[in-house]
C-alpha cells in the first residue's frame, strides 16, 4: 500500500455536512488538524489504516 492515497468522505462535526479528504494509505496511523471546507473550522482528525487497507476516520472538535 505504498504511496496510496485512499478517498474517504467525513462528515464536519461542527456544521455536520460531507466533504471528500485524502488518507495517505502508507502510514499507519496518523493525527493532524485540517480546517472544514464548509464552514472553516479547525476540526482534528485522528486516522488509522489497517492492514487490508481499511481506514478509520475519527474527526473531532478541536477543543474535545
Amino acid at each position: 500500500m505504498i504511496n496510496q492515497l485512499i478517498e474517504t468522505r467525513v462528515q464536519c462535526p461542527y456544521c455536520w455536512e460531507s466533504f471528500t479528504i485524502l488518507i495517505d494509505g502508507s502510514v499507519e496511523s496518523q493525527e493532524y488538524v485540517e480546517d472544514c471546507e464548509v464552514c472553516c473550522r479547525p476540526i482534528d482528525f485522528v486516522v488509522a489504516v489497517d492492514d487490508l487497507g481499511e481506514v478509520t476516520v475519527a474527526a473531532r472538535l478541536q477543543d474535545e
